[in-house]
């Protein structure tokens, strides 16, 4: 064998809140991503209370996918993907959450979506919770540490896998559910679950629960699905940043491992249908009340996953006696350090190619399920040249870099790897610093920070790039 089956799924990948725009549109209801203002580089986004006329919210105007999603499926046709991974926003099919009646509107939207998709033969990958959830549901109950979330979500998945079945094979419960145990950025508790902290709580008390009532939710999920249709495919999602020792010292082995469960801990779960050891442990000695009830072994063993979903921009390093304060996105820990082995990107993420072989194979062999690789991306500011071309060269040899080892971990050692879905196949609003100008697409959109620009879509270098990877399917040696 010396290339990927044929059935694999090369596509892209996006949100649906950073990517529609529309954020009023269609009977849609605020979500929680609708009250985070722009921020930059080094400059945190704010939650405010309520939508204030005089804030910018980029998530609401997005690149508007919402008026333009027929223009991006040709694009997207015309590069030959095979599968588009977005999300469905909750709260465009329940605008406050927790109706018992869903807005037809929102559903007919995410049909046309579909339709238009499956008429260019291109499989939705469709994520229920990216990020997203109406602000009610944070505002009025605390988002997910009430266990009320749990009966909403359900409806919701339900209702979607009722809807869609037809349309949409593959599916994702959570986003990253894990990021949101770096409980030092209040972003990633917010838009994980709609939860802000006060000050006289314990974190990982909260997180804890908050992980429960979510991994209820993720079950129940499957459960429905399956009841639905047994052919869908419903996985977990993480983060996935592989953490390495910074030497071979016995501590820093030791620090690397238990840091690890970070990362292991949703997927241990979602795979297993039961709580881990470690983590079992950890409740005993710190005495965390989780809300467990009596029927949530029962749940949990009966919403095991079909596969596992993973994002993938790099790795971290640890070091048992370091320690930083430091808020980071690049996947940092209280005791991360810089490794001399691997560069950084402009943004200060380290980039690994080999990391992703490596986290490929580890997960193979802790879980035996299949896997999906539904973010990989490379942010960058892309420079216009005079003719209006884009050569977004350094893009392109990261992605390159990654599909060479994502390649010898199928070919070479055998993983099971449904599909790859980089991230994001259009320009679309950042998540962690709600800018336009850090840009992953491979299609450029006319939008900028200062509000202006015309939307107008245009292919830079790596769109014909990756069209061609595709047609081969593999990336040329």
């Amino acid at each position: 064998m010396s290339r990927l089956p044929e059935d694999f799924l090369w596509g892209g990948a996006v949100a649906g809140h950073q990517l529609e725009g529309g954020w009023d549109a269609g009977g849609k209801g605020p979500s929680i991503v609708d009250v985070l203002t722009a921020g930059a580089h080094g400059v945190p986004r704010r939650i405010t209370e309520t939508v204030e006329t005089d804030e910018s919210y980029p998530n609401h105007v997005a690149v508007d996918h919402y008026h333009r999603f027929r223009e991006d499926v040709a694009l997207f046709a015309e590069m030959g993907l095979k599968c588009f991974r977005t999300s469905i926003q909750w709260a465009r099919i329940f605008p406050l959450g927790d109706e018992l009646e869903p807005n037809e509107e929102g559903l007919a939207f995410y049909d046309a979506l579909f339709d238009e998709l499956l008429a260019h033969n291109i499989q939705p990958v469709v994520t229920l919770s990216h990020f997203e959830m109406p602000l009610h549901l944070a505002q009025k109950y605390g988002g997910f540490r009430n266990r009320a979330l749990v009966e909403f979500f359900e409806r919701f998945a339900r209702v979607c896998f009722e809807r869609f079945a037809s349309k949409v094979r593959y599916w994702m419960t959570f986003n990253e559910i894990n990021n949101q145990f770096d409980t030092r950025n209040p972003l990633y508790l917010w838009t994980n679950s709609g939860v802000r902290l006060t000050p006289d709580e314990d974190p990982r008390a909260v997180v804890l629960r908050v992980a429960h009532n979510e991994l209820l939710a993720s079950a129940l999920a499957v459960k429905a699905a399956h009841e639905v249709n047994p052919d869908l495919q419903v996985g977990g999602m993480v983060s996935f940043v592989p953490i390495y020792p910074y030497s071979c010292d016995p501590r820093d082995i030791e620090a690397a491992q238990v840091a690890s469960r970070l990362r292991y801990f949703f997927f241990d779960v979602h795979a297993r249908g039961h709580y881990p050891a470690y983590a079992i442990r950890e409740r005993e000695k710190h005495g965390y009340d989780i809300g467990w009830e009596e029927g949530d072994a029962e749940i949990l063993a009966a919403g095991k996953v079909d596969y596992l979903g993973l994002s993938y921009y790099m790795s971290t390093t640890v070091k048992a006696d370091a320690h930083t304060d430091e808020l980071s996105a690049a996947g940092g820990l209280p005791n991360s350090v810089p490794n001399p082995y691997i560069a950084e990107s402009d943004w200060g993420w380290p980039v690994d190619p080999v990391g992703l072989r490596y986290s490929l194979n580890v997960l193979t062999e802790r879980y035996e399920l299949p896997l999906f690789i539904v973010e990989n991306g490379f942010g960058a500011i892309d420079e216009i040249n005079a003719d209006g071309s884009i050569d977004d060269d350094a893009r392109i040899e990261y992605l390159r870099a990654h599909i060479e080892q994502m390649e010898l971990a199928v070919i070479e050692d055998g993983v099971d790897l449904i599909g790859y879905t980089p991230w994001g196949i259009i320009d679309i609003v950042s998540y962690t610093t709600g800018e336009y100008k850090k840009r992953y697409g491979m299609i450029y959109v006319d939008r900028h920070d200062d509000g202006t620009g015309t939307f107008d879509r245009s292919k830079k270098k790596s769109f014909g790039w990756y069209a061609d990877v595709i047609r081969a399917g593999t990336v040329a040696r």
